[in-house]
């Protein structure tokens, strides 16, 4: 990597040219970008050597996109953009006055979660600026619920549920039923501060202060308040309630914000690599709604920090929840829990920290499944440049190797800058396909990389399991491929047709709710095949006390030789949560047998018929 050297002046804010290798302007690109945007200034125009060489990153791509054909192509779903039609009314704002103050180009996140336990997917979205002391009056931004009616329509709920008494210049959210009395509460992460509302009989209450005990000796190192991004409600201690697990960024405030510029006289918004890092938190549940932070005892502790996502899944199979966490120009970190909530970080010896060339990645975004048939797979969004990166667990192994380019995913997503990453089965053929919510993070990347844009088309890759992906983009409709500056992403059914919709939220604009218009088998004869249309099946789990949302369940669904699996939990993407409720492509099957393995090991199996939610409550609560 090029280095930089500061300019310090007594009477000047620190002066530093983008580090990060997306932004890094070197050498022989340097005097051309002179000529183009400063030719006044005298620079002389250097002979152009040839561009970077990107093969490594693509080597295994077939060399024209691939594109599926004859009988056995799967269906590609059409999206259709009704945020407006559902009643979804809502602006994001960043708080930006001209400073260029690196929060403001993040952006928030959004999804799904049940605020009123009536079995439908409700939608919040998280809103960011104002600035204290800095915003102009009549800016100031609150997130917003939107109850879910039944019909492909939201009511805005935000006054009657309390969340419009609740000012931060917010990030992302996750959500669950964590004290365990039937109602769902949020975690909202944000700048300098987060939230804990706890949702008592629909209306929510500020109870961060005597809830949440902060260790002091995890912040010693932390010369900023915390700037907190994804986090995730789990049991890391296997004692039946939900533990937090909170991701924390950079050292970064108003006060200590350093000058960073793309052509060496214009301010433009800052990289991580320029802040040093906080280390993430992790809260043990003490009962009566109590947080208590054990962030070192627990081996959570790492001040490098920069983190961005946290997914949560057994990755070493030995029945415990790990913790993947993303990091910004940082390695990748890989938590394994060695019982009664106690980690040990793996990512380096399971191959999942660095990218093929030893190289710390962007690390925005993340999700993880089993993909055909019991791939263990994680995708993570990186920088424009950084393709995505798709680690996959070696069977019997806790070790990984990134397989994105030989599922054709490294080549056509190394131009963009992915945030979301989300695994759904767009078109119910029973394989988990991918969508990315992309934007970059600089409006003005287009003047320096012309190949770059700022607004971004989200990307839809359809997965044919033994042949890998293809981009189903521009297929799936204009409505889907248009530009935005996205950031969240997260699924879920909001009308019951069986198939799954998806939330975009964008930096500074409007979201956008796109529904599925896959036609999927209709729910009126459940047990009659429907020639050529996929059947579905979703499931619905209602665990014991306190964790009634059965947060660590695992849902395993097969048809014949062919087994899914689905992992109940909460956050992922990036700051962002999709719905419980599980949803299985079945293809021409009819009827399914599941398992579901409960979060204390114990195990129930039925029989049951496609085309129908199925709610399937704990042993003690049938």
């Amino acid at each position: 990597m090029t280095q930089w050297s500061p300019t310090v002046s007594p009477k000047a804010p620190v002066e530093r040219v983008h580090p990060r290798r997306a932004l890094l302007i070197p050498e022989w690109l340097r005097g051309a970008i002179c000529v183009a945007l400063i030719t006044a200034a005298g620079c002389d125009k250097p002979a152009a050597p040839p561009p970077p060489d990107n093969s490594r990153y693509v080597k295994a791509d077939i060399e024209q996109p691939f594109a599926p054909r004859g009988a056995d192509a799967p269906p590609i779903p059409h999206f259709t953009d009704i945020t407006a039609a559902a009643g979804i009314d809502f602006q994001h704002s960043n708080g930006a006055i001209g400073k260029k103050w690196m929060p403001e180009t993040l952006g928030s996140g959004g999804g799904f979660f049940d605020y009123d336990d009536d079995g439908r997917p409700d939608l919040l979205l998280i809103n960011s600026g104002t600035w204290p002391n800095a915003t102009p009056a009549g800016m100031a931004a609150v997130s917003r619920l939107y109850r879910n009616l039944g019909d492909a329509s939201f009511e805005d709920i935000t006054e009657r549920s309390g969340l419009d008494r609740f000012a931060l210049y917010g990030m992302g959210f996750c959500s669950a039923d964590y004290d365990g009395d039937a109602d769902a509460d949020l975690f909202i992460t944000g700048v300098g501060r987060s939230l804990l509302l706890i949702n008592e009989r629909g209306v929510f209450e500020d109870r961060t202060a005597d809830l949440m005990r902060y260790a002091e000796d995890a912040r010693s190192t932390d010369a900023a308040p915390d700037w907190s991004l994804g986090a995730t409600w789990f049991d890391a201690d296997d004692d039946g309630d939900l533990d937090l697990f909170v991701c924390n960024y950079v050292n970064w405030t108003p006060e200590t914000d350093v000058f960073t510029t793309l052509d060496g006289r214009t301010k433009s918004y800052a990289t991580p690599t320029v802040y040093t890092g906080q280390t993430n938190r992790l809260f043990e549940n003490i009962g009566g709604g109590r947080l208590v932070e054990v962030t070192t005892q627990s081996g959570v502790l790492n001040h490098k920090g920069k983190s961005m996502g946290v997914i949560v899944d057994d990755v070493d199979n030995d029945g415990q929840m790990d913790l993947f966490v993303t990091n910004d120009t940082e390695r990748n970190l890989l938590y394994l829990n060695n019982r009664r909530g106690r980690f040990e970080e793996a990512a380096l010896t399971a191959g999942c920290a660095y990218d093929e060339d030893g190289r710390a990645r962007a690390g925005m975004g993340v999700d993880s499944a089993d993909l055909c048939g019991g791939e263990f797979c994680i995708a993570i969004g990186n920088f424009s440049r950084e393709p995505l990166s798709l680690y996959q667990r070696i069977r019997g192994e806790t070790l990984f190797v990134d397989a994105a380019a030989r599922v054709k995913l490294s080549r056509a997503t190394l131009p963009s800058l992915t945030f979301g990453v989300v695994f759904f089965d767009a078109n119910l053929d029973g394989a988990l396909d991918l969508a990315l919510a992309n934007g970059h993070i600089e409006p003005e990347i287009n003047r320096v990389q012309s190949e770059i844009t700022f607004e971004q088309s989200p990307q839809l890759f359809i997965n044919q399991c033994g042949t890998g992906f293809f981009d189903a983009t521009v297929a799936a409709g204009a409505d889907y491929s248009r530009p935005m500056v996205g950031r969240g992403l997260a699924c879920a059914d909001i009308d019951g047709d069986g198939d799954l919709d998806l939330l975009f939220t964008a930096n500074a604009a409007h979201p956008r709710l796109l529904r599925n218009d896959y036609i999927a088998a209709p729910a009126t004869s459940p047990a009659d095949p429907v020639p050529g249309v996929n059947h579905w099946l979703r499931v619905r789990l209602v665990g014991d006390p306190p964790n009634r949302d059965a947060i660590g369940a695992v849902i395993q669904v097969r048809t014949g030789e062919k087994a899914q699996t689905h992992r109940v939990r909460t956050g992922g993407s990036y700051l962002s949560q999709s719905e419980f409720a599980a949803t299985f492509g079945l293809g021409a099957a009819s009827s399914a047998d599941v398992e579901i393995t409960w979060p204390d090991g114990s195990k129930h199996s039925a029989h049951v018929f496609a085309n129908q939610q199925h709610t399937i409550h704990a042993p003690a609560q049938r």
